[in-house]
């Protein structure tokens, strides 16, 4: 993709975002500083100014279509669009009417979008149930809620408790970093559903039952903004090369991969770190306090990533749709 495309399916991607008519200020604000940190880490120096077209309605998803002549591109455009409407559960009306649209501009017909809709639709069936039990793959142990540690100090199995849920939690990070490696759209929105599971494991591991409304306001709460993280996922994957085999669905030279391209091990272990803090010290942080906390691991959750970089490609390498399917659902 060259420049002028590659800020086509951004565009495209702000649009769907913004499609529901729903963001905040919060989340625009987060999308806004994806857009500066795209834009001062690849060649894409106009990203502040096509995020600000797209929020004062200076572009129209026609304009953007019209740049992507390849039909693959024009695929991947509407499977990014598909992904962040889809990042908050199911598509609201104003959403699917905005897919429709977009997939009639495209010009793309049911051949060309049939086999990514099931695969979505199959993802998305799993997300339902994600949070219905905690994880029991190898790797992701169970925690065992264990009573609140007496004032001389943890207990052995407070303990054992706290080092199950770091190796869960790094577990968690390795995969989700894995996840952004790979070439498949589709991928990524596995990212966030393993995160919830995540949270929910380490809620039931200090005696806190949590639905998945509660997870995703926490997850909000430390600033994790849903549709301004795929955005910035398919951003760092667009700059990277990494989708340029979409018709083919085979994995990109994650070999060269640049460690920011592992993003999502960061923000899963950072928020994992003040997930286990949060639920240990009785639910009491502020989300001011959350989100101080959050920024606080990312730096040294970002250093991490670097240690654990070849560990992220390996495991990308040997992933597959069956197994992430898997591991959605907890199965």
């Amino acid at each position: 993709m060259n420049l002028q495309q590659q800020q086509s399916v951004l565009t495209i991607a702000m649009l769907a975002a913004f499609a529901d008519g729903a963001k905040d200020d919060t989340e625009r604000e987060e999308i806004r500083r994806i857009a500066q940190s795209l834009a001062a880490e690849g060649n894409m120096p106009d990203l502040p100014r096509l995020y600000q077209d797209v929020l004062l309605r200076r572009t129209s998803l026609e304009s953007a279509a019209a740049a992507l002549q390849d039909p693959t591109h024009r695929q991947l455009a509407y499977e990014m669009a598909v992904c962040v409407c889809d990042v908050d559960g199911r598509q609201t009306p104003t959403e699917r009417e905005f897919l429709a649209h977009l997939k009639q501009t495209l010009q793309l017909g049911s051949a060309a979008t049939d086999a990514f809709d099931q695969e979505e639709q199959a993802l998305l069936n799993a997300l339902d149930s994600a949070t219905a039990t905690t994880a029991t793959k190898p790797g992701l142990p169970v925690p065992v809620p264990v009573p609140a540690a007496a004032p001389s100090g943890p207990s052995a199995a407070a303990v054992q408790r706290d080092a199950e849920l770091d190796k869960s939690i790094l577990n968690y990070a390795l995969l989700n970093g894995a996840l952004e490696l790979l070439p498949q759209s589709w991928a990524s929105m596995a990212i966030i559903p393993l995160q919830i599971k995540m949270v929910h494991a380490i809620g039931l591991a200090h005696g806190v039952e949590l639905d998945r409304g509660h997870i995703k306001e926490f997850i909000a709460a430390a600033g994790v903004g849903m549709a301004s993280q795929y955005v910035e996922q398919f951003g760092r994957k667009l700059l990277g090369g990494l989708l340029g085999k979409v018709a083919g669905k085979t994995l990109g030279n994650i070999g060269q991969a640049a460690t920011g391209m592992a993003f999502s091990f960061a923000t899963t272990y950072a928020l994992g770190q003040v997930a286990k803090r949060y639920y240990a010290g009785g639910r009491v942080m502020s989300t001011a306090m959350l989100r101080e906390s959050f920024q606080d691991m990312l730096g040294p959750a970002k250093q991490l990533q670097t240690e654990y970089l070849p560990q992220i490609r390996q495991k990308a390498a040997t992933l597959d749709a069956g197994q992430i399917m898997s591991m959605v659902r907890g199965a």
